[in-house]
């Protein structure tokens, strides 16, 4: 049997009295695709930072590459024995060209100071073709596709002779064509022999793609396993150490008199001839692939951008949405996709993000600020959506991605929404806060919000609305009742193979 490139041996970190590692012990072989499994605060994160030398770990803690110790490694090092990490922010150059940003690495471990353009194309040419891409090099890296900045990034280590490639949440912002392209890379540098650490939430992907699974659990090690022994629920297990089953979301009421229609509303090069009604205590699904119209109709329906044609009813009456003022004051909320960038301000406080849709309610007679309103309101909604946080007054930006979200469901729900568009309500979230929001959804269903759910999870919608509609390059492809369908179907026609 092949010797290990990396291994980790009793490898524990501290942080004043927290165990983010409890002496784990890891190994990947050459060429091996080796998926890093586990919820936030797993350890994962830390387990990166320690392979590829940003965090040191413990005493005692003991990493050998090629079955040789090594006594001390900052990022560096590691690069120089072939350790690279792609965050998924990436990290690139977005006003430099593709060629520069796959050749910078080089560049700057040869220390040249003198850019030769020939050499630097070639650099980037001789990178791409080995995993068989082809890229627009000339490009400034702000003008191609998330997908492509992948590709590029993943060329830059390969001018470093990488021989394990971290790659963190890599398609989390992929459609499923990108996704499958980016795939084919990693099986392509499986075959060159370099090794791949694979982190994601998707488990779909993990077991697709997987030689081995590890998993995480609160800094320890559960266990390895081969990736075919596993499936969803096992994995699922695992990491959370419960079974998480969901029952069908049952709607309460009646398909008689919605509460928001569309008829014929079309917005060029985005969405065209959309209809469809939405009924009081309703979660309706929204799913397509990543282009497929789904964010551009609803960002139209809560007045961010305006439709060319058609109707839009409130209630039987028909209405005109110009703007976000619009749709607040007919009671309609929408919880963005990218909910740090565009759901909260992160550098305040948990308190701050709660009230900032009620302020205008939030004053004494005398039109001052009342402190006791807003300690009331915020009090109430953290312990009505279970969010767990040291203080109120803690930044936003320290919580984790499931308490992130029900920041942003507290700020919108606080405003007393008739309808709520949740757009990718879960993205980035470990399974077991992914439970919980969806929990947090139907609660608001039970209450009589009407919940418009969009996500590309075709399981997410299935098991949580009652009908669902399947968008398709702009247009409206199906709408099904989730008890009459399946998800293999939903998902044929979400890939236009229909």
């Amino acid at each position: 049997m092949a010797e290990p490139f990396l291994s980790l041996k009793q490898v524990s970190k501290h942080y004043a009295g927290v165990t983010a590692l409890d002496k784990i012990n890891f190994e990947i072989n050459p060429g091996e695709i080796h998926c890093l499994a586990g919820e936030n605060g797993s350890g994962k994160s830390t387990m990166i930072k320690i392979i590829s030398g940003t965090v040191k770990a413990d005493s005692g803690s003991v990493i050998e590459i090629n079955g040789a110790p090594i006594q001390s490694m900052n990022a560096m090092d590691a690069i120089n024995r072939g350790i690279q990490v792609i965050y998924q922010d990436l990290s690139s150059f977005p006003n430099l060209t593709v060629a520069e940003n796959i050749a910078l690495d080089y560049y700057v471990a040869n220390h040249r100071k003198v850019v030769n353009w020939k050499e630097l194309n070639q650099i980037a040419e001789r990178a791409q073709s080995r995993i068989g891409v082809h890229l627009p090099l000339d490009a400034n890296v702000n003008e191609i596709s998330i997908a492509d900045q992948q590709l590029a990034a993943i060329c830059r280590a390969l001018t470093r002779d990488v021989k394990l490639l971290i790659m963190d949440e890599p398609t989390s912002s992929l459609t499923k064509r990108e996704v499958d392209s980016l795939l084919a890379v990693v099986l392509e540098m499986k075959k060159k022999g370099i090794s791949t650490i694979f982190v994601s939430h998707k488990l779909n992907e993990v077991l697709e793609i997987a030689d081995r699974v590890s998993v995480l659990r609160d800094g320890k090690m559960i266990g390895t396993y081969p990736a075919k022994e596993l499936d969803n629920d096992s994995l699922t297990f695992l990491m959370t150490g419960m079974k998480v089953e969901y029952e069908p979301f049952q709607f309460a009421g009646k398909f008689d008199h919605p509460i928001l229609e569309l008829n014929h509303v079309s917005k060029k090069g985005e969405y065209k001839d959309v209809s469809f009604e939405l009924f009081p205590g309703e979660i309706l699904g929204l799913t397509g692939l990543l282009g497929s119209g789904r964010t551009e109709l609803a960002l139209s329906i809560f007045g961010k951008t305006k439709p060319d044609q058609g109707e839009i009813l409130i209630n039987g009456q028909p209405v005109k949405i110009n703007s976000i003022q619009d749709a607040l004051r007919y009671g309609i909320a929408y919880v963005p996709e990218d909910r740090l960038i565009q759901g909260l301000v992160t550098t305040q406080s948990v308190g701050q993000n709660i009230i900032l849709t009620t302020l205008d309610q939030m004053t004494t007679r005398r039109h001052f600020l009342d402190a006791v309103k807003i300690r009331n309101s915020i009090e109430h909604w953290v312990k009505d959506l279970s969010i767990k946080v040291p203080s109120v007054q803690s930044p936003v930006q320290t919580l984790s991605g499931g308490n992130q979200q029900r920041v942003v469901l507290a700020k919108w729900i606080a405003a007393d929404p008739k309808i709520l568009i949740l757009d990718g309500p879960t993205i980035g979230i470990d399974v077991a806060a992914k439970r919980s929001i969806h929990e947090i959804i139907r609660s608001l269903a039970k209450r009589g919000i009407s919940v418009i759910m969009i996500s590309e999870e075709i399981p997410e919608v299935y098991h949580n609305c009652s009908r669902i509609l399947v968008m398709h390059k702009g247009s409206l492809m199906k709408t099904f009742i989730t008890q009459n369908t399946s998800i293999d179907e939903i998902q044929n026609y979400v890939n236009g193979t229909v």
